[in-house]
């Protein structure tokens, strides 16, 4: 049975009528197929016909994304769930225009969350994105540090992010900065904790477009793509 808000947009935004067939998911792996019983108001009753298991991908990406100006936040985490990406850790850099700071922050994470949860309906993701809570630089640099491959993406940096060797498995932690960049102490702390410096080609990206065109790559040279 489906019903509440999944319920009302199955009948009446999706409008679906007995006999169609639809996949559900719990957003950890499980997927059914199912196909439509009946629909009475809002909710909807359907018919288990399969079900299957899909697995975790491997090795794992998480982007940790420092806070972009406006609506481009929800821009970066939409596009990046569309792609595949595992985890988001929103990241106040010191740099960062906005600072989600007490209720702001609280609202700015479910936004995000919202986001992740409509974006993974979308590409038919069988696992829904973890989106953290809002990450202190202590924070990043200890979940880089606990990771099989870390990166920082640097306009300036020696190496290019295409030729980086990447692990087969375990988790790579992708960190995109602010529109102004890191500072100093923050490249310094993230390389100190174990990230690589790498670039990603001749142009400067915007901070909301960056961490999809980094896992696209990540994606594509690890064997995920």
């Amino acid at each position: 049975m489906l019903s509440g808000p999944e319920g009302r947009h199955a009948a009446t935004v999706r409008r679906l009528r007995p006999g169609e067939h639809v996949e559900l998911t719990d957003g950890a792996g499980l997927v059914a197929a199912c196909s439509v019983s009946s629909v009475a108001g809002n909710e909807v009753t359907l018919e288990v016909l399969q079900r299957r298991e899909v697995p975790s991908a491997s090795p794992s990406l998480t982007v940790v994304q420092a806070l972009p100006k406006g609506e481009r936040g929800e821009l970066a985490v939409e596009t990046m769930t569309e792609a595949g990406v595992d985890a988001i850790v929103p990241w106040a850099a010191d740099r960062c225009v906005v600072q989600w700071r007490g209720d702001k922050a609280v609202r700015g994470v479910e936004r995000w969350r919202s986001t992740a949860r409509e974006a993974a309906k979308q590409a038919r993701r069988a696992w829904l994105p973890e989106v953290t809570e809002l990450a202190s630089g202590a924070d990043v640099a200890a979940r880089v540090a606990a990771a099989d491959r870390a990166i920082v993406l640097e306009a300036d940096a020696g190496a290019a992010l295409s030729s980086l060797p990447l692990p087969d498995a375990g988790e790579i932690v992708l960190v995109v900065g602010p529109e102004g960049g890191l500072t100093p102490r923050e490249r310094s702390a993230l390389v100190a904790a174990g990230a690589i410096e790498c670039r990603l080609g001749p142009s400067v990206l915007r901070t909301s477009t960056a961490g999809v065109a980094a896992a696209a790559v990540v994606f594509a040279r690890s064997g995920r793509w």
